[in-house]
């Protein structure tokens, strides 16, 4: 299957963006605009003699020449329009706040406040965030977990449908997909479901820019048929930091309401050396994806086979494992379970860091997780693999009788989460007493890095004690306020 076979070769052989900054760079022109710096002139020293100067003459401000994020019209827009062209949508938006502002925006376009929307409690923080600005109704989908494998998976298609079933008058369905462990899940089937019953498919593909373009890799969101979905450019292609992209290709939602939210959500001072490189990933991965891709591929299952074959203590799950259990996986995240060493993946990462200079995106007390993305080369697995085998007979910890469980989550959710972060009517109650009250903050123990309470639902005795027992043992909570958990943050006026 050839998945952009209706892209026009020379036309994605441009970039726009780029080629409009790089002509303004070579004119030396004189500065009076913003930034400060004046073309790298007074940039610091230091970092002057590392990086050069000349990367500075792309740090311009809007004018005519190099067109408007806001308002694009002319190198700006052809570089959205090939991205679209690329990735086989309707229309496709920079970002440069990353895609946390883009799964803000999703929430804003698609629905109104008051609408219900299902989504699954395992979504990343930004989604919470989207739900406050956006004042809707979470209808909260508790995530599976595998407990052979120390996995927590997304939404999959029965989930859906039965929350659908359940509660119809939800408007829309928010789904990550890949998570961080790279898992797919079957997003052509919930979008088949969504759209048969009317529901917008929200989609959270940070970790999937690359999929659309090597037919080695599993299913993407635009090509299952999801009305919005946003993808961080920068984690696995090859642009910067914070550059990703919002895709559109639906039929229920008014682009207009999506261009004046994502305009809203983002920077008037947006970084054009982030949009050169946004163009310049969409370019690269269009024409050279396939190569690049089967390369990274190779070299992320080599890793995998020789760790399952040659560390005896450390474990990758493959493939055919996830596919047995209904899920697809994205080949270049490589998951390693390291609870057979007694260590916890935070321990190992920190060895790696420390003794082998290598840094990892992601570990918790029982995975590590190295993303391979498009600039990763075989070099780089070998030293990853090399280390772990080192690290496997030079440390020995004592085994732990650790086990992935989160809480019953699906609990009753009193009032907006809105409603609840714009409050004057907050206090604090001791965690031991908390039962029964409405929550008015977000904990999220690490691991398993799911919000066990959210603002608005009610407190359970079952979450009391998950919470109590965490705290116990010195695992920090996110969102808690002093060393110890001992307060909770609740409403009172209801």
């Amino acid at each position: 299957m050839n998945r952009i076979k209706n892209s026009n070769l020379t036309k994605q052989s441009k970039a726009p963006v780029f080629d409009t900054l790089l002509s303004h760079a070579k004119r030396d022109v004189i500065s009076f605009h913003c930034p400060g710096h004046k073309n790298g002139r007074s940039i610091d020293k230091e970092l002057k003699d590392y990086v050069g100067q000349e990367v500075f003459k792309f740090d311009v401000t809007v004018f005519d020449e190099v067109d408007s994020l806001h308002d694009p019209v002319g190198p700006i827009r052809k570089a959205q329009e090939l991205m679209a062209e690329a990735y086989g949508v309707r229309h496709s938006l920079f970002l440069v706040n990353g895609t946390s502002s883009g799964n803000m925006a999703m929430f804003l376009s698609a629905c109104n406040p008051g609408d219900s929307i299902i989504v699954s409690r395992s979504s990343h923080k930004s989604i919470m965030t989207g739900i406050i600005m956006s004042g809707v109704w979470p209808i909260w989908v508790q995530p599976k977990i595998d407990q052979n494998l120390d996995l927590i998976f997304s939404m999959t298609y029965d989930q859906v449908k039965e929350a659908l079933d359940k509660y119809p008058e939800a408007k829309a369905v928010l789904v990550t997909s890949p998570t961080y462990n790279g898992i797919v899940t079957e997003l052509s089937k919930i979008a088949d479901l969504c759209h048969r019953r009317g529901k917008i498919l929200l989609v959270d593909e940070a970790h999937g820019a690359h999929l659309h373009f090597n037919d080695r890799l599993p299913e993407s969101a635009v090509e299952a048929g999801a009305d919005l979905c946003v993808q961080s450019t920068h984690k696995i292609l090859s642009a910067m930091s914070q550059g990703s992209a919002l895709h559109f290709n639906s039929k229920l939602v008014d682009f207009n309401r999506v261009k004046k939210v994502v305009s809203m959500l983002q920077t008037t001072s947006p970084n054009y050396l982030t949009l050169a490189t946004l163009d310049l990933a969409r370019r690269q991965v269009f024409l050279q994806g396939k190569k690049d891709f089967d390369k990274v591929l190779d070299a992320a299952e080599w890793g995998r086979s020789y760790i399952n074959k040659n560390i005896q203590n450390m474990k990758c799950f493959d493939r055919k494992e996830m596919n047995k259990l209904g899920f697809d996986l994205d080949e270049t995240k490589l998951t390693v379970n390291v609870t057979k060493t007694g260590l916890s993946g935070y321990e190992v990462e920190s060895i790696l860091a420390r003794e082998y200079r290598i840094q990892l995106d992601y570990a918790d007390l029982f995975n590590l997780v190295a993303i391979h993305g498009e600039g990763t080369i075989k070099a780089d697995v070998e030293a990853f693999v090399s280390a772990l085998e080192s690290i496997s007979k030079k440390y020995h910890g004592k085994q732990k009788n650790w086990i992935l469980k989160i809480p019953t989550l699906s609990t009753e959710m009193v009032m907006k989460p809105r409603d609840v972060f714009l409050s004057n009517s907050i206090t604090k109650v001791r965690l031991k007493k908390a039962v029964g009250h409405i929550a008015a903050q977000i904990l999220t123990p690490y691991p398993p890095g799911i919000p066990v309470v959210i603002p608005g639902e009610r407190i359970t005795q079952e979450i009391c004690d998950c919470l109590m027992d965490t705290a116990s043992k010195g695992i920090r909570i996110s969102g808690q306020e002093n060393d110890k958990l001992r307060m909770v943050k609740v409403f009172t006026n209801f």
